[in-house]
């Protein structure tokens, strides 16, 4: 039985303008991808470090609620060692017009600093905060113990939990 139809002149390969074009799309989506990652880890790491710069605030609010004597109005630095990296705090203590109330304001960067991170937009000061913490102190019923707690991973009780 004869197949009667049109003769095909043997196109079975790609021609080399369907090569480049499907390497020119294959090239686009590499490209996005790789920028996608690169944008993913960068966020990430940033995320880390503003994690780490509150969690140090925080703990520098934590230290003057427990020492055993109020903080003093004014703004104080001062630097700690965390997560194996050295940060610059600076504390800022005022009186909001409450009887018995202290505002605490403490800003957090990394010691080497520098035009990475940004002044939040209602800081009065030009330290470059990549965390921040407000906390209040109050007239406790007791005074504190002056025990400052240590922070370090030396300090922390073996098996992680106390």
């Amino acid at each position: 039985m004869s197949h009667g139809g049109a003769n095909h002149a043997g196109s079975s390969g790609f021609t080399l303008i369907e090569v480049m074009i499907a390497m020119f799309v294959i090239a686009l989506g590499v490209g996005a991808l790789l920028a996608t990652l690169t944008s993913s880890a960068d966020a990430a790491a940033h995320l880390r470090e503003k994690s780490l710069a509150e969690w140090i605030a925080l703990n520098r609010v934590s230290e003057v609620r427990l020492a055993n004597s109020r903080p003093g109005a004014g703004t104080t630095n001062g630097t700690v060692e965390y997560a194996g990296r050295t940060w610059r705090w600076q504390q800022t203590v005022n009186d909001p017009g409450i009887a018995g109330i202290l505002r605490l304001d403490v800003l957090v960067a990394p010691q080497e600093s520098g035009a990475q991170v940004a002044a939040p937009a209602d800081a009065k000061s030009p330290f470059p905060a990549l965390g921040r913490a407000i906390g209040f102190i109050g007239t406790s019923l007791a005074p504190g113990s002056g025990n400052i707690p240590d922070w370090s991973l030396a300090a922390a009780p073996a098996g992680g939990r106390p």
